[in-house]
């Protein structure tokens, strides 16, 4: 078994030095706004969870990466016109999203959803709950009795809350937990929902040997245990 993995992983590893050596850059495409999965520091570079898992993934497929910041709301469409090459922004896996797109592997257990509001007694059954526009979270609110109130970012949907335009925010809970923390004016509610498959990296249905080589370099990264030591760090839910 070991000699079968070993043969595998050097065949991956000839494979993405091809690649690299066709391509000269590879564009990782997030949003820059979703700590803390991706966000801008106060250098306004990239920083968080993904900008180290993405530059690890680079560096162990030998692949030239550069980062492109774009917004969520057309960050599919922009990935098919060309404008990079990998989405790395705290995307789930869906099957609505597959169809358009392809993902490598997960490189985050499903990360629960939270709801934050204003106070613990809020009618989420019935109510205006906000979110992202086109994130698991809008699609969930739309398929229950909830009012859906969608935003461009996930911070007007905070805002949303504390502006009693909405009676709560459903979003990762990863991003909502330093909120709730820091914020006394809002609070994590006990219903957590679970959906989606779990965090991948988006690529183009036509780049296969692309996903081959990005699908080698998280192996490799879950077998050693750096991808589960980022993850504690950050703080995106549970290791592998």
């Amino acid at each position: 078994m070991k000699n079968l993995y070993l043969t595998t992983l050097a065949l991956a590893v000839a494979g993405s030095m091809t690649f690299a050596d066709s391509h000269s850059v590879v564009r990782l495409g997030t949003e820059g706004a979703y700590p803390p999965y991706n966000f801008l520091n106060d250098d306004g570079e990239v920083d968080g969870f993904e900008r180290e898992v993405g530059d690890e993934v680079c560096a162990r497929a030998e692949l030239t990466c550069e980062w492109v910041t774009n917004e969520w709301d057309s960050i599919i469409p922009n990935l098919v016109s060309g404008n990079y090459d990998v989405i790395i922004a705290g995307m789930s896996i869906t099957d609505e999203r597959d169809e358009v797109i392809d993902f490598s592997q997960g490189y985050t257990q499903p990360d629960p959803s939270a709801y934050l509001a204003m106070s613990a007694d809020v009618d989420l059954a019935g109510g205006v709950v906000a979110a992202q526009t086109g994130t698991i979270q809008a699609a969930f609110i739309a398929s229950t009795g909830a009012t859906l109130l969608e935003f461009a970012t996930p911070d007007e949907t905070v805002a949303a809350v504390k502006a009693g335009e909405a009676d709560a925010v459903l979003a990762d809970k990863s991003f909502l937990q330093p909120i709730a923390d820091a914020d006394g004016e809002v609070m994590l509610l006990e219903q957590e929902e679970l959906i989606g498959g779990g965090v991948g990296l988006g690529v183009r249905e036509s780049d296969g040997e692309l996903l081959a080589t990005l699908d080698a370099a998280i192996t490799s990264m879950k077998e050693d245990g750096t991808l589960n030591a980022l993850i504690e760090k950050w703080g995106v839910g549970e290791q592998f």
